[in-house]
């Protein structure tokens, strides 16, 4: 498993990541905590709620491009500028650690990822603008035909 528990952290390579990202064991905290909910006689006693911290303006994995794009596209979820999650889905702490791990990875991936070019507006050619105003014309003439018929001044 790429990112098993107490390892390094491995962002695979992607948009914005040529050659993917390492993020060291050493630069991650990992605490545990009671997970609330389901867990039958286990829930009370083992601490399987998972909170994974990571820095990232004093990350040494992070070139400076990467640590500036991250701290704005984190900051509303710094906390102490820490970047903190939590995994309580499963009533076992291993699998909240790998679950923790690969949401950090994921959002790691997406915010490194660069944005999306401007859409360019284009503009019709000539050609499709005459046909689409000539179809308009027709298509008043062919409403223009059918109003009231009028009366035959000499019949009757």
């Amino acid at each position: 498993m790429p990112n098993r528990p107490g390892g390094d952290l491995r962002v695979p390579p992607g948009p914005g990541l040529p050659h993917g990202l390492v993020v060291p064991a050493a630069e991650l905290r990992e605490r545990f905590t009671r997970a609330s909910g389901p867990g039958g006689q286990g829930v009370n006693t083992t601490d399987s709620r998972v909170q994974l911290d990571f820095d990232p303006a004093t990350s040494e994995a992070l070139t400076p491009e990467q640590r500036d794009r991250l701290l704005a596209a984190f900051e509303p979820r710094l906390v102490d500028g820490r970047l903190s999650i939590a995994a309580a889905e499963f009533r076992s702490q291993r699998r909240n650690r790998v679950a923790a791990r690969l949401r950090l990875v994921r959002m790691l991936a997406d915010a490194l990822a660069p944005p999306a070019p401007r859409r360019r507006p284009s503009r019709p050619t000539r050609g499709s603008q005459h046909r689409r105003l000539d179809a308009k014309r027709r298509r008043s003439q062919l409403k223009s035909g059918r109003g009231p018929v009028g009366r035959d001044p000499g019949g009757g």
